[in-house]
């Protein structure tokens, strides 16, 4: 058993898209028409993933005022998803080079290096380094 995807709500595809493959440096492992929204609009499947992993994220743009107004807040402001990189001085660098935003700056905790960063919805993530 294993988690396929998890959705994350958006407000464009591809401005979504560039930021997870161009800037973060996710594989598009899937770019498809799909059926329409409840409200008749097209809507596609779009699904990135860090490489070589198996869980990834389905990009779902947002559709109706609902859903809207959870874009960039799926998490209650909270941070709600973890980034875990091998070498975080280099992964952090070529994200702050990207436009990746920082809420603060790295620190050291038991578990890892750590900072945390906005999506291009404004969802809250850890950057994880390697403990120690």
């Amino acid at each position: 058993m294993h988690l396929e995807h998890f959705a994350l709500i958006v407000e464009d595809y591809d401005e979504a898209i560039a930021f997870f493959v161009d800037v973060l440096g996710f594989e598009l492992v899937e770019d498809s028409a799909a059926v329409t929204t409840h409200g008749g609009r097209p809507k596609r499947w779009v699904v990135v993933r860090p490489p070589g992993e198996r869980t990834g994220l389905l990009l779902a743009q947002a559709d109706g005022e609902e859903q809207g107004a959870a874009v960039g807040n799926q998490f209650a402001a909270r941070v709600g998803l973890f980034l875990r990189v091998d070498d975080f001085d280099a992964a952090y660098e070529r994200m702050r080079a990207g436009g990746v935003e920082f809420a603060g700056e790295p620190r050291s905790e038991p578990y890892g290096k750590v900072a945390v960063f906005l999506d291009v919805a404004g969802n809250r993530w850890d950057l994880l380094g390697p403990p120690g």
